[in-house]
């Protein structure tokens, strides 16, 4: 699979300088962690979870959870997990091409027993995602997942969704992360990325933002956030993949766009029009977080609507600017440092303590591709759309 993999080669060498990789389930984790893009929420009691899976891969979705979890009802567990065991045979027999597909559990006893349930359809899983991850609660699931590695002969990751109360709370933050620091190096090789959930943190203050806020005007979340990134996200080679916070709002509908973008697949002249429109339909906030996200350092986001994902990856491209920048700053004979005046001669970089950032761009460059230098984020956002 690739980013923007669902529209027509003619269409992607027109707007890519540098296209997208290809990826897959048995890529690095240096690169899938980077690729997870828009990663899409589904409550696992769909009945027609196989249908959803197949259809939002073809509109580019390439990273998915299926959701045991808080999306459910207590009393739907069973019912939920039966229905994917069904719903994996399901993909199997029709032989589609799947997303990186993981399970978002409640406890570490359900590991073992759904790996066992699904028998050899669990080659279709990717790993899980663990709720509330303390160091209290990680440890017994990071074993139930090298358990589940074992029995099933195949790679797992983990991806911990830091939520707790433990994490919120001024007074036990500091040691909270800590414990989580620990844990998460101790089993690396299995983490893949960590996810934030903020939904969690605004309910233990009765808080929830505006369509017109973003996570981070929210002061105790922004707060929360860049404690993360601080101790878990840092550039020296111990930190992870942290992705960005679920937007909740939705009223946008696609199909509003679909006519208009195909009568005019290349925007020529309604760049403004679709940008005004965007905002009208409440996605103005949603943009303005992707872009703090990644100002922020966090890379990726939990989407729990399918018209988030095309946003999402479109922001996610690498533009011909940051890319000519990351290049010149990671050149061999740039190893000494020095500082330099940009191609593009508007900023100045400098080698030293820009190195990390290029070297983050580059990789980003590497899965969402680097767009052409007259193409921005409209025109990517309408080929994201595209059927």
């Amino acid at each position: 699979m690739r980013h923007f993999g669902h529209i027509a080669p003619a269409a992607r060498k027109r707007l890519f300088f540098q296209e997208p990789c290809d990826f897959g389930q048995d890529s690095s984790a240096r690169v899938l962690s980077a690729a997870l893009g828009a990663t899409l929420y589904s409550p696992a009691t769909r009945p027609r979870l196989a249908d959803d899976v197949i259809k939002q891969a073809g509109r580019g979705v390439v990273s998915m959870v299926l959701c045991l979890e808080d999306s459910i009802d207590d009393s739907e567990v069973a019912g939920a997990e039966e229905n994917l065991v069904g719903q994996f045979a399901e993909l199997d027999a029709r032989g589609a091409e799947v997303p990186l597909l993981f399970i978002r559990v409640r406890e570490p006893h359900q590991i073992a027993d759904l790996v066992r349930r699904l028998g050899d359809t669990v080659r279709m899983l990717s790993g899980f995602v663990l709720p509330k991850f303390t160091e209290e609660r990680g440890v017994p699931f990071m074993e139930a997942l090298a358990d589940a590695e074992k029995a099933c002969g195949r790679r797992l990751f983990a991806m911990p969704v830091l939520e707790s109360p433990e994490l919120l709370h001024l007074e036990t933050r500091g040691e909270t992360l800590q414990g989580i620091a620990r844990t998460v190096d101790k089993y690396r090789d299995r983490v893949l990325a960590l996810r934030l959930g903020v939904t969690d943190f605004c309910s233990a203050y009765g808080l929830r933002r505006a369509p017109d806020m973003t996570a981070y005007d929210v002061q105790i979340v922004g707060a929360v956030i860049a404690d993360v990134v601080n101790v878990l996200g840092r550039a020296d080679g111990t930190g992870f993949t942290i992705t960005g916070p679920v937007w909740e709002y939705f009223r946008l509908q696609e199909r509003m766009f679909k006519p208009q973008l195909r009568r005019s697949p290349f925007l020529e002249g309604r760049a403004e029009e679709l940008r005004t429109a965007l905002i009208e339909h409440d996605l103005d906030g949603l943009l303005r977080e992707i872009e703090l996200d990644r100002a922020n350092g966090l890379l990726g986001k939990t989407c729990i609507h399918p018209s988030h994902v095309a946003p999402v990856h479109a922001l996610s491209v690498v533009s011909h600017e940051e890319y000519s920048d990351a290049q010149d700053i990671l050149r061999p004979e740039r190893g000494g440092g020095g500082v330099m005046r940009s191609a593009y001669t508007n900023k100045m970089n400098e080698v030293k303590p820009h190195r990390a950032w290029a070297e983050r761009t580059l990789l980003r460059a590497e899965v969402f591709g680097v767009a052409r230098q007259d193409v921005g984020f409209v025109e990517l956002l309408a080929a994201g759309l595209a059927e």
